[in-house]
């Protein structure tokens, strides 16, 4: 049988002011996914590796995204797909994103790369809003895409590829507590002040500006969440302590990714970021409660298959 290998990285998504429509490519952390073709039509579920996941493909966001693809392509066949899933569900890291992209990506190069990697973000969203209850793309853009990402249109769906700063580095840390994300978005308000919701818009702008113009000093200054980050800090145990360690170690800024519990901090230079991860994993050391560090650059690669 025809078969590929695929790996798909962890991101995260929000980077502070950018809820909902900004995302970067972790490179050095993500699950394996292989793809092959299968006579009968639909989608089979296998796993070798990992927390284990519902083998249902309508249960599970690989399958979702799968079906979705297969659909798109009018395939008459079907797929089996084998996951050895490395980033933990609920981690804050896009696990079901790396599923989703992961699943839509391998079923395109299954039957012949037909659709470009930004082509398959609709579908790969389908399998994230059985995770969340949202169709939202802030990190499965990034996964299929690489880079730093911005989603400037839902409706219709437009992303764009940001510039990424060449020193710029990500510090991860993942305190070993599950938070679901429909959980962290239960927590969310309907409506914002004004003045809140214009110093997150100068927030947004300046961080993609600095990006640009690789000026590290406004990229710090930009990384501030006026708006989500009040509601959802208090559900990770921590979480101030964290952020505070990675400031002091010289990161540029410092916030929740994704939905949480995992806490990044974004630095100039692999040093500074192994120091902010160090202090970090040092904050949870002390409270007793197990973590996990990842220390990477932003990945110019996205989905790939593995050769």
């Amino acid at each position: 049988m025809n078969k590929i290998e695929v790996f798909c990285p962890a991101t995260v998504a929000n980077i502070s002011c950018g809820f909902d429509v900004l995302g970067l490519c972790l490179e050095t952390t993500g699950d394996h996914m292989a793809f092959y073709e299968h006579s009968e039509p639909g989608v089979m579920i296998l796993q070798n590796e990992g927390p284990m996941l519902p083998t249902d493909p309508y249960k599970n966001v690989a399958g979702i995204a799968a079906l979705s693809l297969l659909k798109e392509l009018n395939s008459k066949k079907g797929v089996v797909i084998e996951i050895s899933k490395k980033i933990k569900p609920g981690s804050g890291i896009g696990s079901s994103a790396a599923s989703a992209a992961g699943a839509a990506f391998g079923v395109n190069q299954l039957f012949g790369a037909p659709l470009s990697p930004k082509q398959l973000i609709p579908a790969a969203m389908q399998g994230e809003a059985l995770a969340s209850g949202v169709p939202h793309a802030d990190n499965v853009a990034p996964a299929l895409l690489g880079g730093i990402t911005l989603i400037r249109s839902y409706d219709p769906l437009e992303v764009l590829s940001l510039h990424t700063p060449k020193d710029l580095f990500a510090a991860v840390i993942h305190p070993q507590i599950e938070l679901r994300t429909a959980d962290a978005r239960s927590v969310l308000k309907s409506q914002i002040p004004m003045e809140k919701a214009i110093r997150q818009w100068g927030n947004l702008g300046a961080l993609v500006a600095a990006l640009y113009t690789e000026d590290y000093a406004l990229l710090g200054r930009s990384l501030h969440d006026e708006i989500v980050e009040p509601m959802r800090s208090p559900l990770i145990p921590g979480y101030d302590e964290a952020k505070q360690a990675a400031m002091e170690s010289g990161a540029l800024g410092s916030g929740i990714s994704g939905s949480g519990p995992s806490i990044f901090a974004l630095c100039k230079g692999e040093e500074t970021a192994a120091r902010a991860g160090t202090q970090m994993q040092n904050v949870y050391n002390r409270l007793g409660v197990a973590n996990e560090v990842h220390i990477s650059p932003i990945a110019k690669q996205g989905t790939h298959l593995i050769k």
